[in-house]
């Protein structure tokens, strides 16, 4: 893969699956933007980047707030003038029953997972349909499926699939590539920053690191589906499994997603 002199954005650079991004798309010779809300961080890294001899500039952004994602588009472009590529990572999670979570606990989900690349997206995409460049969206199972006790995640994700498969339409004649990137659970702190049911941090996972993809496997697959501008990248059989069966026999899927996510540990599924 080579990525020599691309620009690309990514939000929640800090941490994670986003973290893992920055190094990726460093290590095959992109220029990097990063968004975070995590400043300390995102300096620390910029500057580590530069010392490697990767040009990295930052911006401090929640995704959830439209004038930050304003503001990130508009740091890559004082920058380096373009933009090739823009990854909407940034991301929460929750883990609650409807009947009992906060209905500010779904404006949350939507507002960070769903309107944070709806903003990201509309800033950047003029520069991208200059560059014929790719958008990213990483989203999850849980956007093709629904998932139980996730109905704000679920909702959130299925939103942003919608939502780029539209644009990919619209921009079909432009050369413009959208691809959404579906890892399984992996093993990043979107799990800890997972909301309970009045909003508060779930602050401990209910499952186990070791059996997990790691956010480097993730990040890798993601920049290979970029290269390749693939339509789709689904990381496990766990993803694959599921839109086969959803074909086959969705009320078959129903209960086996009801059945594995009953064993996680303190389940609030009965």
């Amino acid at each position: 893969m080579n990525f020599k002199n691309k620009v690309v954005i990514i939000t929640g650079a800090s941490s994670g699956i986003g973290y893992a991004l920055v190094h990726q798309f460093a290590h095959y010779g992109a220029k990097i933007v990063m968004g975070a809300r995590s400043v300390d961080v995102l300096k620390k890294l910029t500057e580590e980047l530069k010392q490697q001899g990767t040009e990295a500039v930052y911006a401090p952004c929640d995704v959830s707030k439209e004038e930050d994602c304003k503001r990130l588009i508009e740091a890559a472009i004082e920058a380096f003038g373009t933009i090739d590529i823009c990854i909407c990572n940034a991301g929460i999670s929750m883990r609650a029953m409807f009947e009992d979570v906060e209905l500010s606990v779904l404006h949350r989900l939507m507002d960070v997972n769903f309107w944070g690349t709806v903003y990201c997206v509309k800033y950047a995409i003029p520069y991208i349909i200059q560059s014929k460049g790719s958008i990213v969206g990483v989203s999850s199972v849980a956007g093709f499926h629904g998932l139980p006790a996730r109905t704000g995640y679920s909702a959130s994700k299925y939103a942003m699939t919608g939502f780029l498969d539209t644009i990919r339409i619209e921009n079909l004649k432009r050369g413009v590539h959208v691809m959404i990137a579906a890892p399984g659970f992996t093993a990043s702190n979107v799990r800890f920053s997972a909301l309970t049911a009045d909003g508060s941090a779930q602050g401990a996972s209910p499952r186990k690191e070791e059996k997990m993809m790691t956010a480097e496997e993730v990040a890798y697959r993601i920049a290979k589906g970029v290269y390749k501008r693939k339509r789709e990248v689904i990381m496990d059989f766990q993803g694959r499994a599921t839109k086969l069966i959803k074909k086959i026999s969705p009320a078959l899927l129903d209960r086996l997603f009801y059945n594995h996510m009953a064993k996680e540990e303190n389940s609030p599924l009965k």
